[in-house]
């Protein structure tokens, strides 16, 4: 009888480890791909813009990526930079960062907050009189548009506007999101 019971015990002990060193490996292949299926959730996007005049050139880069939490919401991340020159007038250069966040009630609805922090350098001409000014500018636009798939199309309004420091012409912009 006894011989019997070390022999139960015994397996009892097997059977424990065993248990033990496959939940580790099971905890160890979830981690995998939960870390893997972040990525899953990202997406890059951006604009590219260029305008050429009468003596006039203005060039912007601006790659952002989002963050999809689900269907509804997502927070991103965007970088911006944009030179503009105008002969014998000026010549400006705006570096910045932004932060957005989005949120789709319907699917074909967007309605989005973006943070722009935007640091503007400009070098006028000597012969235009003006002094030459480096200053930093935030926007804070609140938008709507129409979404289809991973395109947005919709106007936003910046609610910080301000006219003689504003990197924009006007506070209300129309946009075009893209994002794969």
């Amino acid at each position: 009888m006894k011989k019997i019971f070390i022999l139960f015990k015994e397996k009892n002990y097997y059977l424990f480890l065993i248990c033990l060193f496959s939940m580790g490996v099971s905890a160890q292949e979830i981690t995998h791909k939960q870390s893997n299926d972040f990525w899953n959730h990202v997406q890059f996007g951006g604009g590219i813009g260029l305008s050429f005049g009468s003596n006039y050139f203005s060039g912007t880069l601006a790659p952002s990526a989002i963050y999809r939490f689900n269907s509804q919401f997502g927070l991103g991340v965007g970088l911006s930079g944009t030179y503009n020159s105008q002969k014998h007038y000026y010549k400006s250069s705006i570096i910045g960062g932004s932060l957005i966040g989005l949120y789709n009630p319907i699917r074909e609805l967007q309605i989005s907050a973006e943070f722009e922090e935007n640091n503007v350098n400009v070098d006028w001409d000597s012969r235009t009189g003006y002094a030459d000014d480096n200053y930093w500018y935030p926007s804070l636009f609140l938008g709507a548009g129409y979404s289809t798939r991973n395109v947005t199309i919709g106007i936003r309004f910046d609610v910080l506007y301000n006219s003689s420091k504003s990197t924009y012409l006007d506070p209300w912009m129309p946009f075009i999101r893209i994002y794969f």
